[in-house]
């Protein structure tokens, strides 16, 4: 059975740095990654989507062109095999670093696969098991999928699935009103799709200020995106080629008909299948693993960081889980994850950067 220092379970914001950290202390060190280098960030996150608001942006701006006295001949077209490609490229050079700066880490070992707990100081990957007494997980979160009576009969889009659309939805349906639903509302609606966004809370973003929420359904309102808060009693079916939604609001019944729909509810953390129960780590009641002021859990000598332990979904939150995991553990410097103030971005156009939450 191979022992290390330590094993590093996901390879999101918080695993790769930690890593670096630990080997650079004289530690050996196992990573254990089951797809894709880089975690959500790098491939599902930030990075990615990034690249589509600059491609509707330049779009946005191509249309308003005229308004500012710059004449474009002939019809506006966005090819989406081209923006798919930039996108691709880009997230192809980070994910290729990320893994290439593991790789040629001497003191690192990496084993690609499903990794599960035997027990609270073993780690299974596929057939081979690893031991250590140290042991991080960093697995990240993925799309959280609600229970909308209907919702089996038709195919739908994640933050994720999405990624991979090639074309230019006619209608596409957002269902959530909230961060993730609001940048690929905009984009596709710069694109060129009829958009709708239904939201069950009584406004966009309702984490935020009323003014703030205000503003920012005014700004999608302008730009031609039909936003529906309040929705209730919601119900999909199919119809043909098309997706029709039926929801009560605004004291009556609606039907949506599109073409496709993004599911953008919420996240839920990837700890379903890790065997946590055999390592005896508590988790709450949606899935988050638990953890004190210092991203320990209650089993001494594992540690969860990044999205599956509810402190926080933001890439730069992660990223700092390592810089307080590494502080208490090889600087003695007591560092904890209640001292941080959390800034973020909504990634709209104006984008929206509140900070200072809870």
């Amino acid at each position: 059975m191979p022992q290390f220092d330590a094993i590093i379970i996901g390879t999101g914001q918080a695993g790769p740095a930690l890593a670096r950290r630990l080997t650079a202390a004289g530690m050996q060190v196992a990573v254990i990654e089951r797809q894709q280098f880089g975690g959500t960030c790098v491939n599902t996150g930030c990075t990615p989507t990034k690249t589509l608001v600059a491609s509707a942006y330049a779009a946005h701006m191509a249309r308003r062109a005229p308004d500012l006295g710059v004449m474009i001949e002939g019809r506006l077209t966005v090819d989406m095999n081209k923006v798919k490609a930039r996108k691709e490229y880009v997230v192809g050079l980070s994910k290729k670093g990320v893994e290439r700066s593991l790789r040629s880490n001497p003191k690192c070992t990496i084993y690609m696969g499903h990794a599960r707990f035997v027990s609270p100081r073993e780690v299974s990957v596929d057939s081979e098991v690893l031991r250590s007494e140290k042991i991080f997980i960093n697995v990240g979160g993925r799309a959280l999928i609600p229970r909308i009576p209907g919702l089996q009969k038709v195919d739908y889009l994640t933050n994720s699935s999405i990624l991979n659309v090639d074309f230019v939805p006619s209608h596409l349906l957002v269902i959530g009103g909230s961060y993730v639903g609001l940048e690929f509302a905009q984009i596709y609606r710069r694109f060129g799709s009829a958009v709708t966004v239904i939201e069950t809370a009584s406004r966009l973003i309702s984490r935020e200020d009323e003014d703030t929420s205000a503003a920012v359904a005014d700004v999608l309102r302008g730009e031609g995106i039909d936003i529906r808060v309040n929705a209730k009693d919601l119900e999909v079916d199919k119809r043909g080629n098309t997706i029709v939604f039926s929801l009560a609001a605004d004291g009556g019944s609606a039907e949506v008909v599109a073409t496709h729909m993004l599911i953008a509810v919420g996240r839920r953390p990837n700890t379903d299948d890790l065997g946590l129960d055999k390592a005896g780590v508590k988790i709450d009641r949606r899935g988050y693993i638990q953890v004190d002021d210092q991203l320990q859990t209650n089993v001494p000598g594992i540690w969860a960081l990044g999205d599956c332990n509810g402190k926080g979904a933001f890439t730069h939150t992660a990223y700092n889980d390592f810089e307080v995991v590494a502080a208490n553990l090889l600087d003695k410097d007591q560092r904890r994850v209640s001292d941080r103030i959390v800034a973020y971005n909504l990634y709209t156009d104006p984008p929206l950067g509140p900070g200072g939450h809870d």
